[in-house]
């Protein structure tokens, strides 16, 4: 079992979580563990989704675990709601949880590489104006689509913008991306699951319109006309610390099925 000793806390910031900050350091405080701000065991986070996200990306290559109280409204990737936050983190506190490992992306752009935890986007950077996106895959062309734009997800990211626009839920232990076109002007523009090792081109066609590219909801960068952005999995993974009673199927069925 996991030993933990020393964690961090990680919060959203909004007061609705200074409670339960003294809640969790009054709880290691019994266990005899130390609050730290570097070297954890264990990261602690009392926020929703997106705290999770940042927090992921934060200990990436560290080896440190990362979990979740929901004080969100999602919060698929947390392990445990706000009521339940002494006994579930009283089990993580004694080596009772389980990390999964959860691929990343890497989107490479004018000799710069970018890690993503969560998503890469290729949107249109006019408002109302639709863009031309070429698209390959391990260099295969697979044609041009007149969309909105185009999500690159991991399994983690899925469940976010992936979902919302149509494409497929990728089940924890999946070591894949989704592909997925926002708003395509197409009957033929399906989502793909792509393995690793078969990376994907994306090409602005578009004449006076910029392709806007954003690795986890922050802008890095356009495409102008003619310019490509490659996306693959990465080799690092995100460590996601998780209780074993919630599985990937319960935390799906508690908040997209009912």
């Amino acid at each position: 079992m996991p030993s933990v000793s020393r964690i961090v806390v990680i919060t959203h910031g909004r007061a609705d979580v200074e409670d339960a900050l003294e809640r969790v350091e009054r709880l290691a405080g019994e266990r005899g563990i130390e609050v730290v701000e570097e070297s954890p065991d264990l990261a602690v986070v009392l926020g929703g989704d997106g705290t999770m996200l940042r927090s992921l990306k934060r200990f990436l290559g560290t080896g440190v675990p990362v979990m979740g109280v929901n004080f969100g409204r999602v919060g698929f990737l947390a392990s445990m709601e706000r009521d339940d936050l002494e006994s579930g983190l009283g089990k993580a506190f004694s080596g009772d949880f389980e990390v999964v490992d959860l691929p990343t992306l890497e989107a490479e752009v004018g000799g710069e590489r970018y890690p993503a935890v969560n998503d890469v986007l290729a949107v249109s950077g006019a408002l109302g104006r639709m863009i031309e996106l070429r698209w390959a895959i391990a260099g295969e062309d697979l044609g041009s689509v007149p969309c909105d734009g185009l999500i690159a997800s991991t399994p983690s990211g899925s469940t976010a913008y992936n979902l919302s626009n149509g494409g497929p839920v990728l089940v924890w232990g999946l070591d894949a991306m989704a592909v997925t076109f926002v708003a395509p002007h197409s009957l033929h523009a399906r989502p793909l699951v792509v393995p690793r090792s078969r990376d994907l081109e994306v090409t602005n066609l578009t004449g006076h319109v910029p392709v806007a590219l954003l690795v986890d909801g922050h802008q890095i960068g356009e495409l102008g006309e003619g310019d490509s952005v490659r996306v693959g999995l990465a080799d690092q993974v995100s460590l996601l610390a998780t209780l074993p009673e919630s599985t990937f199927f319960q935390r799906y069925r508690d908040t997209f099925a009912s």
